[in-house]
């Protein structure tokens, strides 16, 4: 019955959750592209009224030509299974797809909560009963979404408020936040990785299995490899010989404004070059500064 464990190969379970305008569709198709490195193995399903339609084959954002299928009301669950193993058959057990949005099954045309409020309707029938007959129906749509044999990744949209915040001129002024996702409440549960993106297109994790401690970063391309690394072979992702963090891609704003990105491979290859140690972003950072530093005064 029991045997040593080992940890297999395995396909990507991942949710992104944020505000409207925080970046979860391209969040995501930058990690399934990351993870395929083929756009034709990425596939979405897009209940947002085809706005994935303007991230396609985009030079300014690097994007290619990938799989799509808008999704109209009704949301049913039945329909989001047709959807999710079409979309599964469609790029094959290497490839991707992509949920855009999740939060439609639960609140609206046609999904769950108003399939619970047509069976309380029912003559001889209540709210507890209504409830368990729902809740069979929502746990149907989300084990065939983690059964398919490739990687998924779905999007949540969140409950959103606002706070008051200082800005970079000392000012107050009101913040667009990001609270709850709009599913059922132990929908975070049933994921691997559940990452939650701020306003300023910035995500970290609200709950993981791999290696993506402490993540805080905007999302490319490469955070998709290194993921399809770890879960492809079981290697282990390259931890910073200073700090000890994960080593992952950076980017970020130059003083003139302009964007850069600096992927895993060229951060490591740099660190060693001058510094001859395997290190992250912020600790190369640092160290490369201390000892331009001390060249600098050692030779005054």
């Amino acid at each position: 019955m029991f045997e040593q464990v080992t940890r297999k190969k395995a396909k990507l379970r991942m949710a992104l959750m944020g505000v409207s305008g925080a970046g979860k569709t391209l969040s995501a198709l930058y990690i399934a592209y990351g993870i395929t490195g083929d756009w034709s193995k990425v596939a979405l399903i897009d209940t947002e009224h085809e706005r994935a339609r303007f991230y396609a084959d985009r030079s300014d954002l690097g994007t290619g030509r990938f799989l799509y299928a808008p999704f109209t009301p009704p949301y049913s669950p039945e329909r989001y299974k047709k959807y999710v193993e079409e979309g599964a058959e469609a790029v094959g057990e290497d490839g991707v797809i992509i949920i855009d949005s999740f939060s439609h099954a639960w609140n609206n045309e046609g999904g769950v909560l108003e399939i619970k409020d047509r069976i309380a309707g029912q003559q001889g029938k209540n709210s507890y009963t209504a409830w368990a007959e729902a809740g069979r129906e929502q746990n149907s749509l989300v084990n065939t979404i983690l059964a398919v044999n490739c990687h998924t990744i779905v999007t949540l949209r969140s409950k959103m408020d606002y706070i008051m915040q200082e800005n970079d001129r000392g000012k107050m002024t009101p913040v667009k936040v990001g609270l709850a996702p709009i599913q059922r409440d132990d929908t975070e549960y049933e994921f691997d990785i559940v990452m939650s993106i701020s306003r300023d297109h910035t995500a970290s994790t609200s709950k993981d299995t791999t290696f993506l401690d402490n993540f805080n970063k905007i999302i490319t391309p490469d955070l998709g490899k290194q993921l399809a690394e770890w879960l492809n072979t079981g290697a282990e992702p390259i931890r910073c010989e200073s700090c000890g963090k994960v080593i992952m891609a950076q980017s970020g704003k130059k003083s003139n404004g302009q964007l850069y990105t600096r992927s895993v491979e060229e951060i490591i290859n740099s660190s060693m070059k001058h510094l001859n140690k395997k290190l992250c972003f912020n600790c190369y950072s640092s160290e490369y500064k201390a000892k331009k530093e001390a060249e600098k005064d050692a030779a005054s």
